[in-house]
């Protein structure tokens, strides 16, 4: 069978993350995971679909994995699935597994979908069982068959316990095309109405039942769990080349790149990525974090629970609980709050809708080429465009927008000095110190 990947997202929902699909986990990046997961369960027919926006990199990422492979571009991004799957007509025939670059699954599902394509429906569908509300497409299911797809219930009202995942097998993609092209609505779902339409005359589809891992990288929030999962998939283990100081703690699941230097007094506590040439600096703390290539983890700093791309700088820092683009520094003194006051879900300003992050304790999200002065705060749930400069001394409580230049306004107050210090004083001190 063909697999449609669909890689055509603007990532509107990530910001100041530019592509999720490039985001690089344990230095690969996400579209290559998925590709390389494909190929495990020997499904190597594959044709990528991509935006003017980024067709040029997924080619390249993508031919690193499957030479021959065939990268297609959605011309018309606000059709959502349903144009991406259109986009393919060209060079799609038959049966065709569609299969979305941000929703990340364990191999276990695509060995079912696999498994189930044998079977004599004309269409199988992943569903994740789940048993807390989640804000997506519900299947709606009799006596195993699929009878239509809802999107985004109100709670209480979902038709049944199953998320509708995109890993959808059609075996027959000229008509499915048929019914993209005649569909209608007036709102992003017109691939969802075509399948509905398809099943009111008479197209039997099944339900796939699934319970693994599964996680939409739809939200910055969404790129840890992402870590934690290819991490335990990962062999663990130290580069022969790696150096570390005696003094210095490694403790618990880690993987240590070549080059990376661990100085004295330092503390990595696992699970921990540390990628090629990283230092994590004297008395430092990283623990349950993801460090891309060239990090440098100044003296004292703490990094927690947080994705660091690739040449991260800092220095007597706080990170926690941040996802941080490529090339970014934080001058000395620099925190990233991750908690508020009040001990709520923390809420993130995307686009000027307040969405629940669904966490206690969310931190910064960075672009790439961000830099940082001195003794800066940013409350949490920030977001900084790419290539801003954030001056010393302030707090950060909204979000920048890309290029911006960021400082605070203060006056210094100076006036004559009326006080004295007498260091006989000081010495009358250390003398009781010093006798005990």
């Amino acid at each position: 069978m063909k697999v449609l990947v669909l890689a055509a997202g603007r990532s509107k929902r990530m910001k100041p993350v530019e592509d999720k699909n490039f985001l690089k986990f344990l230095g690969k990046p996400l579209i290559q995971w998925q590709l390389e997961s494909l190929k495990k369960n020997g499904l190597d027919d594959v044709i990528v679909v991509g935006g003017a926006h980024n067709l040029e990199r997924l080619e390249r990422a993508s031919r690193e994995i499957f030479p021959d492979v065939t990268v297609v571009e959605q011309k018309d991004l606000d059709m959502g699935m349903c144009g991406a799957v259109l986009a393919a007509r060209d060079v799609c025939v038959g049966p065709v597994l569609i299969f979305s670059s941000n929703d990340v699954v364990d191999d276990e599902a695509l060995k079912l979908i696999v498994e189930a394509a044998d079977g004599n429906e004309e269409g199988y569908i992943l569903g994740k069982k789940v048993t807390e509300y989640f804000p997506g497409g519900y299947l709606k299911i009799d006596d195993g068959l699929i009878k239509g797809i809802v999107e985004k219930p109100e709670p209480g009202e979902e038709p049944s316990d199953m998320v509708n995942l995109v890993v959808h097998y059609h075996r027959d993609y000229a008509r499915l095309m048929q019914y993209l092209e005649n569909a209608r609505s007036g709102k992003d779902d017109v691939y969802e109405v075509a399948l509905s339409d398809m099943i009111r005359d008479g197209v039997k589809m099944k339900a796939v039942e699934y319970s693994g891992f599964w996680q939409p990288i739809k939200y910055p929030w969404h790129v840890k769990p992402v870590f934690d999962h290819y991490f335990k998939m990962s062999e663990k283990g130290i580069s022969d080349s790696a150096s570390i100081a005696d003094s210095a703690v490694v403790k618990g699941d880690v993987i240590v790149e070549d080059d990376v230097k661990i100085f004295e007094g330092a503390v990595v506590n696992g699970p921990v990525y540390l990628g090629k040439g990283c230092i994590v600096a004297n008395n430092a703390l990283v623990r349950d974090s993801h460090l891309g290539r060239g990090c440098v983890i100044g003296y004292s700093t703490e990094v927690a629970r947080s994705f660091l791309s690739n040449d991260v700088w800092t220095h007597s820092n706080y990170v926690g609980d941040s996802v941080i683009g490529n090339n970014v520094s934080f001058g000395a003194g620099t925190v990233t709050g991750n908690l508020r006051l009040d001990e709520k879900n923390v809420c993130i300003d995307c686009d000027g809708d307040k969405v629940d992050s669904g966490l206690n304790k969310f931190g910064l999200v960075t672009g790439d080429n961000v830099r940082v002065g001195v003794n800066t705060s940013f409350m949490p749930g920030v977001k900084v465009g790419s290539g801003s400069f954030i001056g010393a001394g302030i707090v950060v409580a909204k979000n920048i927008y890309e290029k911006s230049f960021v400082r605070g306004k203060w006056d210094l107050k100076i006036s004559d000095n009326r006080a004295s210090v007498d260091p006989k004083g000081r010495d009358e001190i250390k003398n009781k110190l010093n006798n005990g």
